[in-house]
Order: C-alpha cells, then structure tokens, then sequence
C-alpha cells in the first residue's frame, strides 16, 4: 500500500490520461491496498460493468497486477513503478528518435499509447498513408528495437506482482529447511528465491524472437543453402522496456556531472566510453559497466572533437589522440589521488588497458549531492556542512560537531534539531549502562543515506502533485478554458491569427509561457526523483 503523496500522484496521472472512473478505482486500490472485485463495487459504489471496464484498461496498460489465491481468489495490486514511469513517456519517445530516427518514435510512441501491441498491428497502423514503403522500413526499426531490448514482449508472468511470487518462494525455500532456520539459512533462502524469479523473467523474455530459415539460390551452381535468422515473433505482445530507455537517462546525467566537475572534453571522453558499453547496458542495478579498451574508447570519439583545448599541455606541439584519451581517463579514475576519498570522487576505474565506469560510486555521490542542495535550500550552508561533515566522518556527537564545523553550540544544536525533524540526519543513541538511562547515553549524530532519501522522495512526489495540480487548475480558469475550445476548432487551428481576437492570441501565449515554466520545473523534480529512487537501489542492496 503505497503512502498518501505517492497515491495521490498516481491518482493524478491516471486522472490526467484515462478519466475520473478510472482514477476512482485507482485510488481506492491505493488506499485500501489489494482488493478484489467484490471488495471495489462496494468501495468504488460504482456499476460493475464500470470497474470491468476501469480493470481491463489499467491491465491493458501494465498498471494493475492481479494474482489468485486460495483464501482471497482474485485479487488486484496497482504497480505504481509503472505508473509513475508515464511521467517520462515524452522522453522515451524523444530517445527513440535520436536512436532510431522518426520511424522508431511513432513505433514507441503508438506502443505506449495502446500499452502493449503486436508487430502486425503496429506495422498496420503506422503505414496506412504509404503501403509500399513504410512497411518495410517499420519492421526493420521494429526488429532492432526488440533484438536491442527497447520492446520487450509482455507475458502472463509480467502481470503478476513479483513481491508476491517472491514471498512464495521464499517461503517454500525456508520450509525446506529442518529446525531453527540461522541468519545465514534464512540469507541463502531469500537469494535462491531471488534468483529462482530472476531466471523465471529471463525465460519468460526470450520468446519475443524467432528463427525463420530462408532459402538462397545460388545462379551459377543451382544450389540452395539454408540459413537461420531471427525475427520478429508475429504473435506476441510488446511493451516499452522502461528500465532500457532509463540506462540512457543516467549515462546523460553522467555526462552532465563529468561536464560540471572538469569540462566539455572530459565529458566527451566519457561518453565515449559509455557509448563503447552501451549495447551490454541493460539493467541500472549494474555496479559498473563491462570493460572496455583505450581504442575502442578513441572509435567512439566525434571527428571534430578537440581534446587538447580541455588541458594545460608543456609543448606547443599537440599529442595524438589516444596520449589524450589516456590523459583524460587518468583524471576521470583520479589516478593522483590513490585514496578512499580519491575512489569515492572517480567516474572510471582503470586495470591495465581496459576502462570501466563506476556506476554505483556516481550514484552515490549524485544521491549525495541532492541531499546537500535540500539541506542548502532549507538550512543555509550550514546545513550542508553538517551534511558533508557527517557523510565524511561518521557518527559524531554534538561537541565534535559544533567544534568541526566551526560553529557555535547554541546555533548547531536547533540546527541538528531542524535537520533531524526532515530525516536529514539521525540520531543513534549509546547507552553507557545497561539500565538505559537517558541521562548516561552518548547520543551520535549521522546521516542515513537511505532514509533520507526515502523522506525526501516523498517530498518530490507531493510537489510533483502540486506541479499537475497547478496545471489542470490554470487550464480550467473560465477564459482560457473558452479559448482553448475555441482554438480546437477545425476552422480556427488552421488560420488563428485571423479568427482568434488580440487578447485571446495574448491569453494563449501566457498560457503558453506558465505551462512552459511549470514542464521545466516538472523535469527538474522528475530528475531528482529519478536519481533517488532508481540510482538509489544500490545503497537498498547493500542493507
């Protein structure tokens, strides 16, 4: 059951795209948690035939999992990661453009609209304007975007919620086990059930191709030679694969870190280096990426790229360019610096001549950077010192940090008060007896990581609300509500200069310019959240 910010964003967003009945049932399954058929005609209080319908879209959508059991039956569960992925649908259909051109947008435009499809009913919608060569060129886009994991097929198991087949499982490992489970039995039960659903979703995935044998003729010996291809499984249902579109998202946000922490060349020779991996990226929980070698990085590189602008070099004479790449490489794995904290500052790590990217130590330090510019905004540069501090060092008291931090004790201690109240820093107490008497403790400040980032992402999702909220609010302001009918028009959309007045046309274009605002400020939070919640899976691992 999800909390009161995430439920009533992705109530909103169902809202915003399906209508008010369907967002009705959503709340309800939000707010209640798992319900059943019967369970939501009494909630919902509405027509039967309305909740089917309200079902069968969500299902249709990956946005409801529904599962059976003996003493429930049927019983249905919102996927809220999914729906809260909707918020970035413009953009995965941005990605695919750039990928592959205007021909793999529509492909992965028309499949989020319609949640899953088949090639068959793609290819068919799409080129209805040109029968002769559009439906070529679809299916070759199609098949890369299936065969490089973008369309991923949709099967039964993917409409079961996997947090319940993993309790199952679990619980089957753990009754294999004879007398008093220990910590390390129990350990082993929940990653043999782990890896028991992972193997489950891999097989489950592989049918979305299929070998066909094609024959070619041969004209001077008449012979005929079979050969195996694979294509597009005709049959079988595609979903957009979310997390694909997302490994390009964080190889941006990468790029932008390394552009801010030295410059433009450092940022290119990473991404090089990401671009060099990519095809082997496919899931964001990877701790870093394969490894890859000097050249191959330097193949990656634009023709027209300067490197040599990016560095303070002894001679006029200008180095080859693999002498720079090298260079670079060596800044990004801060090779001068062979330390801890030197480690926790690198992009890349270095063995022999291969490179890799540090995935998990950048999302760290991105999570990380979030937090401080929370604590800067709310509490000054102070609380981005205490931050900093503790994030450096540990678990400290207050003296320490009062005399650390070169602060005055009567300002630190609201301070940590302050900051504590928001999850920013916690608060471990150390008994020094074992009677647990408050007035003999030593009480440690820290930062948790995680628990901040938990706290702070509920922050995200009720501005990100707030953000959708704004926008239906100004959009159903009388006046404007009126001009926007009217531009809908047929007549109008095709000569609005002329049959829109003066102060209409001045309406639309300040309306124009809020909903502008109001999308860059969604982006900025969206991204945040991204950062948080899907680059902060790492630190959920580690505990």
């Amino acid at each position: 059951m999800a909390d009161a910010d995430t439920a009533r964003l992705c109530t909103e967003i169902v809202r915003s795209v399906f209508g008010p009945l369907t967002a009705t049932v959503t709340s309800i399954i939000l707010t209640h948690g798992r319900l059943g058929l019967p369970q939501l005609l009494r909630f919902s209080k509405l027509k039967p035939r309305t909740v089917r319908a309200a079902i069968l879209v969500l299902v249709q959508h990956n946005l409801l999992w529904h599962s059976q059991s003996e003493e429930e039956g049927e019983v249905f569960e919102i996927n809220i990661d999914e729906c809260l992925m909707r918020l970035r649908y413009g953009r995965y259909v941005w990605l695919a453009e750039q990928l592959y051109g205007k021909s793999g947008g529509e492909i992965v435009q028309l499949v989020l609209d319609h949640g899953k499809l088949r090639p068959p009913d793609i290819v068919a919608q799409l080129s209805i304007y040109d029968l002769v060569k559009a439906p070529a060129l679809l299916t070759q886009t199609l098949h890369k975007l299936v065969d490089e994991a973008y369309l991923k097929p949709s099967t039964l198991l993917s409409h079961f919620s996997p947090r319940e087949k993993l309790i199952r499982y679990e619980g089957e490992e753990k009754r294999k086990i004879s007398g008093f489970p220990t910590a390390r039995e129990v350990r082993e039960a929940r990653e043999t059930a782990q890896a028991r659903l992972t193997r489950e979703e891999e097989e489950a995935e592989q049918v979305g191709m299929k070998r066909k044998a094609k024959d070619h003729s041969h004209k001077a010996s008449k012979r005929k030679a079979i050969e195996e291809d694979m294509e597009v499984d005709d049959g079988v249902y595609f979903r957009v694969n979310c997390e694909r579109f997302n490994i390009h998202i964080r190889n941006k946000l990468i790029e932008t870190a390394a552009s801010e922490r030295f410059n433009e060349s450092a940022s290119t020779v990473l991404r090089a280096t990401l671009k060099a991996t990519e095809p082997r990226q496919r899931k964001l929980t990877d701790v870093r990426s394969d490894p890859t070698s000097f050249a191959n990085v330097a193949m990656h590189l634009p023709d027209d790229v300067d490197l040599a602008a990016g560095l303070v070099l002894q001679s006029s004479k200008t180095p080859p360019t693999m002498t720079l790449v090298k260079e670079y490489l060596g800044i990004l794995a801060s090779a001068d610096n062979p330390t801890p904290a030197g480690r926790a500052a690198s992009f890349v790590s270095l063995g022999g001549s291969k490179v890799q990217v540090e995935f998990e130590i950048i999302a760290r330090r991105l999570q990380r950077r979030v937090l401080e510019s929370v604590a800067r905004e709310r509490h000054g540069h102070e609380g981005v010192r205490i931050i900093r501090l503790l994030a450096d060092t540990g678990m400290m008291d207050e003296k320490q940090i009062s005399k650390i931090g070169m602060m005055a004790a009567k300002d630190a201690r609201p301070l940590l008060s302050a900051m504590s109240a928001e999850s920013l820093v916690s608060l471990q107490e150390v008994p020094k007896s074992a009677d647990r008497n408050p007035t003999r403790m030593f009480y440690l400040w820290y930062v948790d990581l995680q628990k901040a980032s938990t706290v702070q992402l509920r922050s995200l999702y009720k501005t990100l609300y707030n953000i959708a909220t704004r926008r239906q609010a100004e959009q159903e302001e009388p006046n404007l509500k009126a001009v926007l009918d009217k531009r809908q028009r047929s007549d109008v959309s095709q000569d609005e200069e002329r049959l829109l007045t003066r102060n209409e046309r001045e309406l639309l274009a300040q309306w124009e310019k809020k909903r502008e605002k109001l999308t860059v400020l969604e982006m900025r939070v969206e991204e945040a959240v991204f950062i948080l919640r899907d680059l902060g899976t790492f630190a959920i691992n580690d505990d």
